[in-house]
Formats: C-alpha cells, sequence, structure tokens
C-alpha cells in the first residue's frame, strides 16, 4: 500500500508550526518557531504582534519541514490545518498559507480542532483504545472530552472562567515571574509547603465542571495584601499552596469522570500537561486504566500534534473546501449520553 503523507500547519497562538506525517503515527518533521522571547516583554501574548511574527517565518517552516522530512510536494498527500480555536489573527495566516499550498498542489484540506490535536498527540505514547477520556488542560482550556471514536469528540465538563493555564500566567504575574510562568511555578513548588488554604472551587459538587477563577483571586488578593503590609512571602510555599489547590481539583473532577464514563484509556494533554507536579499526582492517584499524556515536546503546540488528529480527520473523509474560515471560538460538540 502506498504511504500516506500529510503536511499540517499550526498557527492558533504564538508558536508557528510545520510538520509532515508518515502514515498513522510516524512524525518525519515537526518544525517549531516559537515567538515566547518577542511576548515576554509583555507578561503575555500580544495578538497583533503574534499574527506578524507568523508572517515572517511561515514560509521558512514550509521549506524546513518539506527539507527534514525528506520528500517533495508531489509525495504529498493532503494538507491539514488548525481553524480553530485560537486567535483569529494568527489562526488567518496559517490557514492562508495552507489553502494557498493546497491550491497549488492540487491537494485535499484537512481542518483540524488545535484541541484535538492536544489529544491526539498521546497517540505517538500507545495504542488510543475507544472509547477514552481526555482531560485537556492549557492555557485556553480545561475540559473533560469524551471520545467514542477517532474524529468524534465531546465534551463532558469545562471551565466556567479562567483555563488552568491562564491561572498560572497570571499567578506567575503577579509574583514577577517571566512569561510563561507555568513551568517556573513547577519547579518552585517542588521546593515548598502547602502551607496557605487556597480554595478548591466546585471540587465536592457532582458535576464536572471546573473554576480557577476564585482560586486566582484569593492568591492575588493575599499577595497584594501581604505587600501592602511590608510583609514577605515565600515564593516557594506560595506555589507549592497554589499547585496543589490546582492539582486536588484537577484530579477530583478527572477520578469522577471516569466513574461517569468508564473507558479503559486516560488521555491526559495540553501544555499544562507537561507540568511535573501533575504528571506525579497522575502516576500515583489514576488507577485501572492506561494512562498516556504527550512526550514533552507534544505538549505544547505544534503542528506534529495537528498531523496525527488530522489522520484521523482523513480517514473518516472530513475535509474542507477552500471556503473553509477561521474559528476562534470553535469547541467541541456537547455530549448527551
Amino acid at each position: 500500500m502506498k504511504d500516506r503523507y500529510i503536511l499540517a500547519v499550526e498557527t492558533s497562538c504564538d508558536e508557528t508550526s510545520v510538520a509532515v506525517l508518515k502514515n498513522e503515527r510516524e512524525l518525519l518533521s515537526n518544525v517549531i518557531a516559537s515567538q515566547t522571547e518577542s511576548h515576554r516583554r509583555f507578561g503575555g501574548v500580544v495578538p497583533e504582534v503574534a499574527s506578524r511574527h507568523h508572517v515572517e517565518v511561515i514560509t521558512d517552516c514550509f521549506e524546513d519541514a518539506m527539507a527534514e522530512a525528506g520528500i517533495q510536494a508531489a509525495d504529498l498527500t493532503a494538507v491539514a490545518v488548525t481553524y480553530g480555536p485560537g486567535l483569529v489573527g494568527a489562526l488567518l495566516v496559517g490557514m492562508a498559507a495552507a489553502k494557498a499550498f493546497a491550491w497549488a498542489n492540487k491537494l485535499p484540506l484537512i481542518p483540524v480542532n488545535h484541541m484535538a490535536g492536544h489529544l491526539m498527540a498521546a497517540g505517538v505514547q500507545g495504542v488510543l483504545n475507544y472509547p477514552l477520556l481526555a482531560l485537556l488542560v492549557s492555557g485556553g482550556h480545561t475540559e473533560l472530552v469524551y471520545v467514542t471514536e477517532p474524529g468524534e469528540y465531546y465534551i463532558v465538563g469545562e471551565t466556567r472562567d479562567d483555563a488552568v493555564g491562564e491561572a498560572y500566567d497570571k499567578v506567575g504575574r503577579v509574583m514577577g515571574l517571566s512569561y510563561p510562568a507555568g513551568k517556573e511555578i513547577d519547579r518552585l513548588a517542588h521546593q515548598g509547603q502547602d502551607i496557605y488554604d487556597f480554595p478548591r472551587a466546585m471540587i465536592t459538587d457532582d458535576n464536572l465542571e471546573f473554576s480557577f477563577s476564585g482560586l486566582k483571586s484569593a492568591f492575588i488578593n493575599l499577595y497584594h495584601n501581604a505587600a501592602q503590609k511590608g510583609e514577605s512571602l515565600n515564593k516557594a510555599d506560595l506555589c507549592a499552596s497554589f499547585q496543589a489547590a490546582v492539582l486536588d481539583v484537577l484530579l477530583t473532577k478527572t477520578k469522577k469522570a471516569l466513574q461517569a464514563y468508564p473507558v479503559k484509556t486516560l488521555v491526559v494533554a495540553g501544555g499544562v500537561a507537561a507540568n511535573q507536579g501533575l504528571r506525579d499526582r497522575l502516576a500515583a492517584e489514576i488507577q485501572d486504566v492506561d494512562l498516556l499524556i504527550p512526550p514533552l515536546r507534544l505538549c505544547g503546540d505544534n503542528a506534529g500534534m495537528i498531523a496525527l488528529a488530522a489522520a484521523a480527520e482523513y480517514d473518516k473523509g472530513h475535509l474542507a473546501g477552500l471556503e473553509l474560515n477561521a474559528s476562534p471560538s470553535l469547541s467541541f460538540a456537547p455530549y448527551k449520553p
């Protein structure tokens, strides 16, 4: 059987990435041009700056990904692109490039949900047995997703306000940590003690919803009140207490979801899946299901994960025309058992 090659493009936020996937799971290339240094001075991603950077580097990313994969345009089977969710300007840059490349080379276009990419990235760690449950945790999303088969995703629980990664970044900004703050908070948390009684919102509720706004506000209020009084707080203890509250909520809700939706596999993915504290808690507390977490190189935004999700979409015949537009608020369909 002839090998299949999918070229994938990801520009939903502040990483410009192009990858080539051979058949179902073999990533031949996964080029990522990060903008972290550009946004660090602002303490977060500036949408207009992100879009301009995408325009500057996307052509080079295409060329580097093809060269690294060792193939030509004539070898490709299809082109995949993230069309949402994300920053609309950033999405449009990647979509324009992907559609132009697909049109010029007479290739079908595969539309991919960014969060489906995070989820399917776990496939490089082992076989995804369906149905499965996924905990998706990133800077923009916190949601539990029930997956009946490849390409069929249904939200069963999500955050009502801040995403967990957003809370990490805002807390880090208050403490004066460099952006993105998640990795530094995780590092400091391992050096401190959980001595501050931060709230665990909705942890006793029967639903599978999340809320991190109250935790973020409680942290900021404690920090600012101490500063106003001239008191010094131990950053390691603050980080340990904050992270303990976050992980208590994530683990409790995930366990409830596993009871409500019996599955054999739990996928944990998204940028926050790189958090070592989360990985340690999951390994210690999740039993009786296969736990799959993407490798660190596939936790952040990258086109490799988009290519892996695109393989499932292509198999189901989910293709798009050149009229495909960006959908910055794109969501999985709500699940109704």
